[in-house]
């Protein structure tokens, strides 16, 4: 039976090696012998990856067989305001709780298994590999688990929790309205004071996935709060409440279900709040950074969602072009096919790679930014480490969203390209991968705007020591000459990073402009027109970056274990010529030049 763990020599790799269990477990498990039965951390590894492996033992089997399907026959309907899963959805669920999939994340104290959020991220990548819709709605499941268990009082997660965690309720996050899309601060719902303390929310939110699970976190203003992102508030609020016969009745409404290009056997929903009740989450006017938390783990969600689909693109490639026969011999043999097929998988497993290294990073913040929310001391080594998780997790976090997104579609589009007409017909794979690649480039904030935290944070970073960074660019590692170098360990990695940084320098004082006078003055950097000339490299840097985070986390696996070398070659070959070409258009490009 087809497993996507098993019979993956990369995974198990990883899994085994890249993971840094010395940190993750005492966080999960402080002490042994624990209520669970495991008698040591080496018994809490083997039982998350036995977990790990059932799962994607199912994906590669019962998920697979739906999923073309459901893509035809699609989520479900809406009906009366609400909406009614077909079937197939109905069935996906049914198998997900036998298996324990919601469950994973949640505690122990409300029948969960309290697994890393890094354990779960992987699941996510099995379960997209076999279908991008089918993981959408289940991820609507645990993430939500995560923000009732982080963000809610104690009463609501006593009542909410245990029912999503028996999968009979799920939940979305209502951010996009009509005319706010990229732009949250400009939304209009409102939010208005009752006098036993909760609200009363009004307006209409469009595109949201899942928007009919049953809960909902939502952004609104409260009636007379300020204007922009600083005004916005969070709220709960339920899709059925008590009446006053003591039934059940609307609170708010689904509207529709969206006729979307691809992710069919996903809802995309309208929802309509008139009068809708809803309780106050946390402090007035901290919604916008309570919901970046939910945001942030979405994007790095998504990054794993295209994981998932670009293995798929991968697996059907090679598996096509390997049954086809053209010319006398299965067309893999062919030349130029035999390098498309290479460098996709090249990309494929460096990608994982990169994946996997910012998941435990993300998990870590997650499991003390926990702590932290609920008051625990923490000890100086936690501190610590708190500040290194947080830090990571934010730079790799836009990287991977559009990295991942930005790569499904292109190598979605290489696998059509593989099956020739068949690429076209709905009897293949392929087709649906491509139709669905498009959403992560849209959802959770565009390409563009991950672009532009990519570049925001670096210059935030170069400006809060523009001395440290001037004089990073003056002290060159040994042997600068790396393109021709051989490239197999960590030193070669800082030669490569040392070119980037060089050539990154070089761009912000040709578009910044600096006086010669004053570069060690950060605000000298700072004009806001310049700055804006700048954003028109966004996603040149953000491409640059994430090559070179990418290049990181190999060159430390390489330094690990001498087999992973050849990937960090392989890799540092493929995107060589890309930076290189990054590097031309940040010396020359430049629209605006008179």
């Amino acid at each position: 039976m087809a497993n996507y763990y098993t019979d993956s020599s990369e995974w198990q790799w990883l899994f085994k090696n890249a993971f840094d269990w010395k940190k993750l477990i005492p966080l999960y498990y402080p002490t042994f012998p624990t209520e669970d039965g495991q008698e040591s951390p080496e018994e809490v590894v083997k039982f998350y990856e036995e977990l790990l492996s059932s799962i994607a033992g199912w994906s590669a089997t019962a998920m697979r067989n739906r999923a073309r399907e459901l893509d035809r026959h699609g989520a479900g309907r809406v009906e009366n305001g609400e909406t009614i899963p077909s079937d197939l959805l109905k069935d996906l669920y049914r198998e997900a709780q036998e298996l324990g999939y919601f469950a994973l994340g949640a505690q122990r104290e409300f029948g969960g298994m309290n697994a890393p959020s890094s354990v779960m991220l992987l699941v996510f990548a099995m379960t997209a590999q076999s279908c991008q819709a089918s993981t959408v709605q289940l991820g609507f499941f645990t993430s939500i688990i995560d923000m009732v268990e982080r963000f809610c009082n104690d009463d609501t997660k006593k009542r909410i929790v245990p029912q999503m965690v028996q999968g009979q309720l799920s939940g979305a996050m209502c951010l996009t309205e009509p005319g706010a899309g990229s732009d949250v601060g400009a939304l209009k719902t409102s939010a208005t004071p009752t006098a036993d303390g909760k609200y009363l929310l009004n307006g209409t939110k469009c595109f949201i996935s899942n928007g009919g699970g049953g809960v909902g976190f939502v952004l609104a203003r409260i009636k007379g709060a300020p204007e922009g992102l600083e005004g916005i508030s969070l709220f709960f609020t339920e899709e059925w409440i008590d009446d006053e016969k003591g039934g059940r009745k609307h609170n708010y409404y689904i509207g529709k279900n969206e006729d979307k290009m691809g992710l069919h056997g996903s809802f995309t929903c309208e929802v309509i709040y008139e009068n809708s009740l809803a309780t106050l989450v946390g402090e007035p006017h901290q919604g916008f950074q309570y919901m970046l938390h939910l945001m942030n783990e979405a994007r790095i969600a998504v990054g794993m969602q295209t994981l998932g689909g670009i293995q798929a693109c991968l697996e059907i490639a090679t598996n096509y072009a390997n049954e086809r026969r053209q010319f006398g011999r299965p067309i893999a043999e062919l030349p130029l096919l035999k390098r498309i097929l290479a460098e996709m998988k090249i990309e494929v497993d460096a990608f994982r790679a990169l994946m996997v290294d910012t998941a435990v990073y993300f998990d870590i913040y997650q499991k003390l930014d926990f702590k932290k929310r609920h008051k625990v001391t923490f000890s100086s080594e936690e501190e610590k480490l708190f500040l290194e998780a947080r830090k990571w997790t934010r730079r790799r976090t836009p990287l991977v969203k559009y990295y991942g997104a930005e790569l499904f579609t292109k190598l979605s589009k290489e696998a059509i390209q593989v099956h020739g007409g068949y690429g076209m017909m709905r009897d293949y794979d392929a087709e649906r991968l491509h139709r669905d690649s498009f959403a992560p480039l849209l959802y959770e904030g565009t390409s563009q705007i991950q672009a532009l935290m990519a570049m925001k944070d670096l210059l935030k970073d170069t400006l809060k020591n523009p001395t440290k960074f001037v004089q990073s660019m003056l002290i060159a590692p040994q042997q600068n000459n790396i393109i021709h170098s051989d490239i197999s360990h960590g030193d070669d990695f800082k030669k490569i990073h040392f070119r980037f940084k060089r050539n990154i320098a070089m761009l912000l004082f040709r578009v910044l402009k600096p006086d010669t006078l004053d570069i060690f003055n950060a605000k000298a950097w700072q004009d806001p027109a310049r700055v804006e000339v700048l954003m028109m490299h966004a996603e040149t840097i953000c491409q640059g970056l994430a090559y070179i985070e990418t290049l990181r986390v190999l060159g430390r696996h390489a330094q690990k274990d001498s087999s992973r070398q050849q990937l960090f070659k392989n890799y540092h070959q493929l995107v060589g010529p890309r930076l290189e070409a990054i590097y031309t258009d940040w010396k020359f490009f430049d629209p605006y030049e008179k």
